[in-house]
């Protein structure tokens, strides 16, 4: 059993959990992630791993409460326990020089970019963030951003807060001013996809994180198979990074659509 250390609200529905795992906080690698299960009979969940610190032991996860699992694991306090926490899981996303690269998140996929933002900031690259969000009161890891990136661009929805307009917009401002020679896109699949667009009309190498079809962590159930350049591959084992222009977001759309009713349940 792995003790929560601290819980920190980020709004209503989005949380913050670090959590005792010494083991995991030396191994883990950006892109990791681990199978997080709440009770003996709890589902497990796959949670990309958002922060460690190897001195204090812990890991840092960033949890949206979707379906009846993630409510239960949200409702844990500081002192509580997580039943069963396995990890680090997953292909670590390679990391290099590459010159400038753009970090393209939204909503909770701000969460799982962090580590690859400072990963490749460590790496000697110019890293330029593009945040969005919906409204200012969901944007979150700003701060952190700021002290591991060369430059950080919000936007949201409604403009109450940054530039107005849609992470697209962002990456584009940069595009039409640098040279960018990476990109790394991270949050919901339809986002991914339009931000994989754009940066193939520009011949951007990219990167794109499809955690969030993910259900096992094994390979085992299928769940999360997509197709990546007329291949299939399992998000699990393969990824979760795969190149964005090679996977076929509108049958990952579709795929993710079918557990939508499931989620409503307590």
């Amino acid at each position: 059993m792995n003790k929560i250390v601290s819980k920190e609200h980020f709004s209503e529905n989005v949380i913050k959990l670090e959590v005792e795992a010494p083991l995991i906080a030396r191994a883990r690698k950006a892109g990791h992630f681990v199978m997080v299960k709440v009770g003996k009979t709890g589902e497990r969940i796959p949670l990309t791993i958002a922060a460690a610190d190897t001195v204090k032991g812990t890991i840092t996860l960033v949890i949206q409460t979707v379906g009846g699992s993630s409510k239960k694991l949200c409702a844990l306090n500081e002192g509580d326990y997580i039943t069963d926490l396995v990890g680090p899981l997953g292909e670590a996303t390679h990391i290099e020089n590459f010159g400038t690269v753009v970090c393209a998140g939204g909503g909770v996929g701000v969460a799982p970019l962090l580590p690859i933002v400072e990963a490749l900031h460590k790496a000697g690259n110019r890293v330029i963030v593009v945040l969005a969000a919906r409204s200012k009161d969901l944007v979150i890891l700003e701060n952190q951003m700021k002290a591991n990136a060369d430059e950080v661009i919000v936007m949201t929805d409604d403009g109450t807060y940054g530039t107005k307009g849609l992470v697209t917009n962002g990456v584009e401002s940069v595009i039409n001013r640098e040279k960018v020679d990476m990109c790394v896109t991270i949050g919901p699949a339809i986002m991914m996809k339009f931000v994989s667009l754009l940066t193939k009309k520009y011949e951007i190498p990219t990167v794109a994180s499809l955690n969030t079809i993910m259900v096992d962590g094994t390979g085992m159930c299928g769940a999360c198979r997509i197709t990546v350049g007329g291949k299939t591959k399992f998000v699990c084992v393969d990824g979760p990074e795969f190149d964005a222009h090679q996977v076929d977001f509108d049958e990952m759309i579709l795929r993710l659509g079918a557990y939508k009713e499931i989620e409503k349940k307590d």
